[in-house]
């Protein structure tokens, strides 16, 4: 009676489905042993009822089910599997040994299946509960086994599928094991607050305010991060309902909409939403893999989550006005932790010249503009109509609002794009590094310590050859930390921006980078290019001004990025002459 599809597209999806069967089995302890990101072994164990031998042998069979009576359940689903269609699928494509016993039976019995067949059945002593062995996923199917990702990729895939489950359940133990390490132990716990600083560590709890809403449609508990603490990567964002994960691009609109005005574009807030609603009113059964959830009532849900986060905001004073009638009012709105970042790192000293005279030639360099210029001139005669002259004066440069540089150039004024000269100046750098195995000259640091969890520490392992040959220093520390040490040449420095760079090297990184050798070079590079640029400090001074502009132009490409948009303009003389 139920339309299913294939529901077993890699490891995390194993480890998914017996994660949420130990679940509905009523157990309060699941242990999850991964070997080789689960290509060789997927083992979760639990102390739930455990089954009889004869439901130890039929829960393979396809549409078997022990959840549901009758077909009304259907409208009541309160239970994460209710097809009977998941342990059918893995033993589809795998060996699995099921190991089980009731807690009314003496002995259990082992079950063992491959490529669909049944194998085997014996009677064997094992604890209360289930212990399934997942062994050789899709040893059977070449095609798949070989399209699957390398291990940090599934592993990644895997700690996100345990780390839904877990979250939704507070008051169960879970451990997460893979290849004999620890990724994961967590206790029982209080609350769910308490769960998601156990996963996700005390640093992210700490910028979460609760939301609340009792409505005659829906229940709504959760938590939601302060407007200072969102970020440019995604993560961190889930939707609960009855208990199981979703998503929902529509209610994110929701979250989003309470925070118009509060966060910059492209930054999104942590969430930690849970929704109780009459299983009657939501169909959880429109996706195999019961991530897509249709409501009944998703206009009213929209409005109850978009009151209840923008009533959280008010709450913490996010976007109050300052009241100065109130005696015990904040003279001052108070900044967020992050301010720091935004705050330049030292305060140019002033410096002035009494005998300075602007009639006067003052060469910044001991070496005279055209002798800077005829290499470039030379190598590059395409470019050549920028400097008609050889004979050139000496520069003078000028700094506006530390964006752009003016100076002269042959046949009027040219003005440099300063993001965009850096952009470029990185991009060739980069893209010299990625082709040519070469690396990045750096900068050292301080030691940085950024906590990016446990998929995060995961994504810097599985890129930790590509970032060294950039030159970021970035080590491991623990499961869920990394130390930035130092950053490529260019790049800003501050300590206080260390995590904002950090987290946007995460949104790079979580991209699909299979494209076309050569293509995805130049798309890493360009990547890269446009982050150190955008966040390097203003020019500080006319020399390295010139610096700069004397590297733009020894560029195969001085006029364009990567991109293609433009980074120096020459207004001519005449042009000059004209707004006069």
């Amino acid at each position: 009676m139920i339309a299913a599809g294939e529901v077993v597209q890699r490891p995390a999806s194993v480890v998914k489905e017996l994660m949420e069967n130990a679940v509905d089995a009523g157990a309060n302890d699941i242990k999850v042993v991964i070997t080789d990101a689960g290509r060789t072994l997927i083992q979760v164990i639990d102390n739930g009822c455990g089954m009889t031998p004869d439901d130890a042998v039929l829960c393979f069979e396809r549409h078997a089910t022990s959840k549901l009576s009758s077909a009304e359940d259907l409208h009541n689903i309160l239970t994460f599997g209710f097809r009977g269609e998941a342990l059918a699928s893995i033993a589809a494509v795998a060996e699995v040994t099921l190991r089980t016993r009731t807690g009314d039976a003496e002995s259990g019995v082992e079950v063992s299946m491959a490529a669909s067949e049944h194998t085997g059945t014996r009677e064997v002593s094992c604890p209360v509960g289930c212990n399934f062995s997942v062994r050789n996923l899709f040893y059977n199917i070449p095609a798949r086994r070989k399209f699957l990702k390398s291990d940090s990729v599934e592993l990644r895939h895997i700690v996100e599928e345990f780390q839904r489950v877990a979250l939704t359940r507070p008051d169960i133990a879970f451990t997460l094991t893979h290849n004999g390490r620890d990724l994961h132990v967590v206790k029982p716990a209080k609350s769910y607050k308490f769960r998601i600083q156990d996963l996700l560590g005390t640093a992210l709890t700490g910028e979460l305010m609760d939301i609340q809403a009792d409505t005659s449609i829906v229940s709504l508990r959760g938590y939601v991060g302060k407007p200072e603490s969102a970020r440019k990567t995604l993560g961190n964002q889930f939707f609960f309902v009855n208990g199981r994960y979703f998503r929902s691009p529509y209610l994110h609109k929701a979250v989003m909409k309470a925070y118009e005005n509060l966060i910059p574009d492209g930054a999104t807030p942590s969430y930690f939403i849970y929704l109780d609603v009459d299983p009657a009113t939501v169909d959880v059964n429109i996706h195999p893999t019961k991530t897509e959830i249709k409501f009944e009532e998703d206009q009213l849900l929209f409005q109850a989550l978009f009151a209840s986060v923008k009533e959280a905001m008010g709450r913490g004073s996010v976007a109050g006005a300052i009241d100065f009638d109130n005696p015990e009012a904040r003279e001052m709105p108070v900044v967020g932790p992050r301010f720091e970042e935004y705050r330049p790192s030292t305060i140019p000293a002033t410096d002035v010249d009494w005998n300075y005279n602007p009639f006067d030639e003052q060469p910044f360099d001991e070496h005279p503009f055209e002798e800077r210029t005829a290499r470039y001139v030379d190598k590059s005669p395409s470019y050549g109509v920028l400097f008609e002259e050889r004979t050139l004066p000496s520069a003078q440069i000028l700094i506006v609002q530390g964006r752009y540089i003016l100076t002269q150039s042959a046949s009027g004024l040219m003005i440099v794009h300063v993001r965009r000269a850096r952009e470029r100046l990185l991009y060739d750098r980069f893209l010299k590094a990625l082709t040519d195995q070469a690396h990045v000259s750096q900068a050292a640091l301080f030691p940085v310590q950024v906590n990016v969890g446990v998929e995060g520490r995961l994504l810097f392992d599985e890129h930790a050859d590509l970032l060294r040959r950039l030159g970021f220093d970035i080590t491991p520390f623990g499961n869920d930390t990394v130390v930035v040490n130092g950053v490529p040449e260019g790049y800003a420095a501050e300590a206080g921006k260390v995590e904002t760079l950090v987290g946007d090297l995460q949104l790079i990184l979580a991209e699909d980078h299979t494209a076309l050798p050569g293509v995805m070079e130049q798309a890493l590079a360009q990547k890269f290019a446009v982050l150190g640029a955008s966040g390097a400090s203003r020019l500080s001074s006319p020399q390295e001004a010139q610096r700069l502009v004397d590297s733009l132009l020894q560029c195969e490409n001085p006029e364009f990025t990567a991109a293609g948009r433009r980074i120096l303009s020459i207004v001519p003389a005449d042009e000059l002459e004209k707004r006069f």
